[in-house]
């Protein structure tokens, strides 16, 4: 028997945290599906900030046209223009909620800049602002009654009416229902329905080799849309962050952009500054830009990184203003403050996603995205730095709205779910396939479609994904389910989608640049890739 919601969010970053509180604010039943413990999501890693019109010095449309010059001509321009305009009574909402952002001695906000603003418009926590947004929300979340944390259940696959085999998948008929989730402490799959479900569950950095994304950014939710019948848009548009420490196990941690919006400078081995041969912003040009630039640099050097010259930063302050970078640095051999630490760039942010309106609406009724999981417009072709925090805000109170007007319609009895059937299925027996074929995936992605592609190395990468996700399927109908394969299968999902967008699109536009066609076209056009209709 199913347990009924009325609102189940899928996520408990800052995007799933919000639209719960806007929903329960409003009287809504709430359950917050995450897969680890609440505090694990790709909002706790963000470093940065939230990009932000604040001081009297700025303006929304400086802010606009920023954020449309990193698109590279591939935003919506409602889309920019709404969720910057609605940034300062969001940001608001945050300090009600208890988020501290940090102030200057004057007392107003101590504003950070990064690659590609124009101005100082960043609020931030020191260098741990996700974490601070994080940790406000959950106080929050956790003095309200009317949601409830479901900790440790990774979502399955969302139940739609032509999962039930009411209408086809596609059709306008269709709609989600609810979905069913893995308790992986009780190790038994559950049946939960729900008027409204958010999709919140954040990125894909897994799927590449090296990431600065957390070990649950496997793109779930991402991966359900498509295989319920949502639209999946801009999948190619993949942000490698320019600098990633360079550790000497072989891990790479994020080193933010706010630290180069200090003064810090890009050098290669030989200490020459090279940034201002690429762009004329330098160290502050757009993240694509710069992923390139290191990566044309190593390329033409021979040599395994470039160094990350940060000894100026601040005039000496950098241990205070980036207490957690200075510390994951210095842990890894390099103390900033004195010399340069070796970086490269990683995979760290999908601009595309689950298509959505200005509300988190997708293409299949009753289903909302919000955050990293979204493609709402607002990215194009680059994200610009500290701009996701904000959209995810904006989308979770907008979507609330939407959210509760159709759950006050839809107040009718939902026809009675189906439970999971293992059927005659049994315990995994060579787990070794679920590891083989993840770390042969990630090394497929990384190799062929990476900073700089081809056709050709987007046709093997296809050809070798399709044998990985052949034998997944088999394994996945042959074996009770467990979060490794439920996982793998997610990945290797997102990493067919990645690849049909990015052979779809043939011109080289922000994040994607293929050898093939490096020029851009006249016009930018969205690519997207939708599941056939027909039954499930």
């Amino acid at each position: 028997m199913a347990t009924h919601f009325e609102a189940i969010i899928v996520g408990s970053g800052i995007g799933g945290l919000s639209f719960a509180l806007n929903l329960a604010q409003r009287g809504h039943s709430v359950a917050i599906v995450t897969k680890k413990t609440s505090s694990e999501s790709n909002t706790n890693w963000a470093q940065g900030g939230i990009a932000c019109v604040t001081d009297k010095t700025d303006d929304f449309q400086s802010h606009v046209k920023d954020t449309l010059t990193a698109g590279d001509g591939l935003c919506d321009l409602e889309a920019v223009t709404h969720i910057i305009e609605s940034g300062p009574a969001r940001v608001a909402e945050l300090i009600a909620w208890g988020v501290e952002f940090e102030n200057g001695t004057d007392g107003q906000p101590d504003l950070g800049r990064e690659g590609g603003h124009s101005k100082r418009r960043i609020l931030h926590a020191r260098d741990m602002t996700g974490r601070a947004i994080e940790s406000a929300l959950l106080r929050a979340i956790a003095r309200s009654p009317k949601v409830v944390m479901l900790e440790h259940h990774l979502a399955i696959d969302l139940i739609t009416r032509a999962k039930l085999g009411t209408c086809p998948i596609g059709s306008p008929e269709d709609r989600v229902l609810g979905l069913h989730v893995l308790n992986t402490k009780a190790g038994r799959v559950e049946t939960l329905s729900a008027d409204a479900v958010v999709l919140a569950t954040g990125g894909t950095g897994q799927v590449y080799q090296f990431t600065t994304n957390p070990d649950i950014a496997t793109g779930d939710g991402i991966a359900m849309a498509y295989r319920a019948g949502a639209e999946v848009r801009d999948m190619e548009m993949v942000q490698f962050h320019p600098t990633a420490l360079k550790a000497p196990d072989g891990s790479r941690a994020l080193i933010s952009e706010a630290v180069r919006g200090e003064g810090a400078i890009l050098r290669d081995l030989s200490q020459r500054a090279f940034m201002k041969d690429f762009h004329p912003l330098g160290d502050l040009a757009p993240r694509d830009i710069v992923a390139r630039a290191i990566d044309s640099v190593m390329k033409r050097n021979g040599a395994p990184h470039v160094l990350l010259d940060a000894t100026q930063v601040a005039k000496g302050h950098f241990a205070e203003r980036f207490p957690h970078i200075y510390a994951t640095c210095l842990k890894a051999g390099f103390d900033l403050t004195k010399e340069p630490a070796p970086v490269v760039p990683a995979a760290h942010y999908l601009c595309g996603g689950v298509a959505t309106d200005l509300r988190g609406q997708t293409s299949l009724a009753g289903l909302f995205a919000v955050g990293e999981v979204a493609c709402t417009g607002l990215h194009g072709a680059n994200r610009l730095a500290s701009n996701s925090l904000l959209e995810a805000v904006v989308l979770a109170h907008d979507g609330a709205a939407v959210a509760h007007d159709e759950i006050i319609a839809k107040r009718v009895a939902s026809p009675a779910l189906p439970s999971w059937i293992d059927g005659s299925a049994g315990d995994p027996d060579e787990r070794v396939v679920l590891t083989h074929n993840w770390d042969e995936l990630r090394r497929t992605m990384w190799d062929y479609v990476g900073i700089v592609r081809s056709t050709k190395r987007l046709q093997r990468a296809r050809t070798r994904i399709g044998t990985l996700s052949d034998e997944v399927r088999e394994y996945y109908w042959n074996f009770r389910v467990e979060p490794r394969l439920l996982e793998l299968r997610n990945l290797i999902q997102v990493a067919e989608l990645i690849i049909d967008c990015a052979l779809q699109r043939r011109e080289s536009r922000g994040l994607h640049f293929t050898l093939d066609y490096p020029a851009k076209l006249a016009e930018a056009r969205h690519t997207s890739v939708r599941r056939p209709q027909g039954r499930p």
